[in-house]
């Protein structure tokens, strides 16, 4: 099996609000260009995890026709009541032109333990069984016990964060438990905000504790004549637990690199040794805005 039959794509950094679009070029230019080589490349899934609105129509204008992908959309937030839950994910449908979607998946599983919670779980499943979807799916942090999630919702689809660096769902078994019950793992956050790839003098101050850490893996990467991105990528890929592993990209070039990296023979390293535990690093919302 070719490493990138599990390689998605999420469309949340494409840059459809033209912020990181190179000068003069449409947006929508842009995701179309991107959108082609992944076609080209059979990569089957793509998701539009934070793209909304207008983005959604700019991402229908762009999408390759007919659809070759397998579509993930994300709800609206669970706390605004089933009507609205829906009502949105059939505007969705809508701005980008398609009819029906692989998958829908709560981005905040834990909107779905407030009051709207049960309501919106229960309709999802019935938009599921009436067609419009394929799967109904969560995603999840590593501390919101997402073994415990999936045995009193039964998601068809889990996506959760894990990397090189970030190891800790796969250490505790728990994606292997999740995959053991028949849900289909999707993993995310495979480059944690690009944190291997910053050179030291730009890595975070509220990090100063990971440094040292962060230094030994990119001397472990380099002795073993690989790089960071190919690191990552074989890391992530090379995961039995994972169906599917998504990365972001801002741009057609940057595309293209992952899928040469992607396509590559992994490279031959001590994965196990190269995880971190200083929990700062671990949680990018604690670092990522220094």
């Amino acid at each position: 099996m070719s490493p990138l039959s599990k390689l998605g794509l999420s469309a949340a950094q494409f840059g459809l609000d033209g912020l990181g679009v190179p000068r003069g070029r449409p947006p929508v230019a842009e995701a179309r260009e991107i959108l082609s080589i992944a076609a080209r490349a059979n990569l089957p899934m793509l998701d539009t995890a934070s793209v909304y609105g207008r983005s959604e129509q700019l991402l229908g204008e762009a999408l390759p026709r007919p659809l070759p992908f397998k579509l993930v959309i994300p709800t609206a937030r669970a706390d605004r009541g089933a009507d609205f839950v829906e009502s949105e994910a059939r505007a969705s449908l809508t701005r980008m032109g398609v009819e029906s979607a692989y998958a829908i998946v709560v981005p905040m599983v834990s909107d779905l333990f407030g009051p709207h919670g049960d309501a919106v779980w229960t309709r999802l499943n019935r938009l599921r069984d009436e067609g419009l979807f394929a799967r109904v799916g969560v995603s999840v942090h590593a501390s919101d016990d997402p073994v415990g999630v999936a045995r009193r919702l039964k998601p068809d689809l889990v996506q959760a964060p894990a990397s090189l660096l970030d190891q800790r769902l796969l250490v505790d078994g728990t994606l292997s438990r999740l995959a053991g019950q028949g849900i289909e793992v999707c993993l995310r956050s495979i480059f944690l905000n690009g944190l291997l790839f910053l050179p030291p003098d730009r890595v975070p101050a509220q990090l100063k504790g990971a440094a040292g850490r962060l230094s030994r893996v990119r001397r472990m990467i380099a002795e073993g004549r690989s790089d960071p991105l190919q690191a990552a990528l074989g890391f992530a890929l090379s995961r039995p637990e994972a169906s599917s592993v998504l990365v972001g990209v801002t741009s057609a070039a940057e595309l293209s690199a992952v899928i040469a990296a992607a396509g590559s023979p992994p490279p031959d390293l001590d994965w196990d040794d190269m995880a971190i535990d200083d929990p700062v690093a671990l949680d990018p919302s604690r670092w990522v805005a220094a």
